[in-house]
């Protein structure tokens, strides 16, 4: 059943939102070849409680750590470890944070250094998708509509979408309804209400879209070692229309890149 949040509810979890995307904002300046995955989670950990918020993986189902982090071709769930990046690496970090009652929950791919052309255009394409599924996030439509906008992109450049792992609905709950696969038919699945909230998460490999999950339950990786891709999003129902809770503003900031590829998606203007 999906949980409907009140207009001071969705206020609540943009602020929950937002402090994951700070987060990720203070992580991109320190991405680069040398630095180790569990150092950017001690830097995670210490920024989201010093904001009056609690790390949203941290001990979620047994989790034993503030991010995930994911290089190269493990998808999602990565747990950080020691051994340093390298120079041509991705790394996908998702971030969760509890804040007055209520998740925020997203997660951005970096580069590490200077990556292979074919990797950078899996990360433009995978970003690309997901705002793809945010329009799709709207009055009228319904879950395979988002589902099918993300995946028709991603499979008309030739990559493979990730069908065991799905988006969700996000609330006082981490997981909660609806499931949002990547993937489906137009015109299927739970329509959208308004006041809804859902991290729309598009999780994209560079071959096949089969995965593997490896033996300490949590780790998941493509089932050909290609590299993949990981992007997301928590955005509300308003007056119709998809509005984002989170951005990637503050990364950019961090990274000296100007974007306006959020803006249509915003009727509250972000205050950084």
């Amino acid at each position: 059943m999906i949980v409907v949040k009140t207009p001071e509810e969705i206020e609540l979890m943009r602020e929950s939102a937002l402090i994951v995307s700070k987060t990720l904002g203070i992580l991109a300046q320190e991405v680069k070849p040398g630095v180790t995955t569990l150092q950017l989670d001690k830097i995670a950990e210490e920024h989201i409680r010093d904001h009056g918020a609690i790390p949203g993986f941290l001990g979620l189902y047994d989790f034993p750590n503030t991010l995930c982090m994911s290089p190269n071709e493990q998808v999602v769930h990565g747990f950080p470890t020691n051994e340093p990046l390298k120079e041509g690496d991705i790394i996908s970090i998702d971030c969760g944070a509890l804040k007055n009652g209520f998740y925020g929950d997203h997660a951005f791919t970096f580069a590490v250094g200077e990556i292979a052309p074919e990797t950078e255009k899996l990360l433009h394409v995978t970003k690309a998708s997901l705002y793809e599924g945010i329009r799709a996030f709207k009055k009228g439509n319904r879950v395979g509509d988002v589902g099918y906008a993300i995946q028709k992109y991603c499979e008309d450049h030739g990559y493979g979408v990730v069908r065991e792992l799905v988006g969700h609905g996000l609330g006082s709950k981490m997981h909660e309804d609806p499931e949002m696969p990547n993937y489906g038919k137009r015109g299927r699945g739970k329509k959208f209400i308004e006041g809804m909230v859902v991290a729309i998460e598009p999780m994209i490999n560079m071959g096949t879209h089969r995965i593997k999950q490896h033996r300490d339950g949590w780790t998941i990786t493509t089932l050909d070692n290609k590299p993949s891709a990981h992007f997301e999003h928590n955005v509300a129902l308003v007056n119709g229309k998809p509005e984002l809770l989170s951005t990637f503003a503050y990364i950019y900031e961090a990274l000296g890149i100007e974007s306006n590829e959020e803006e249509e998606f915003r009727q509250k203007a972000l205050v950084l």
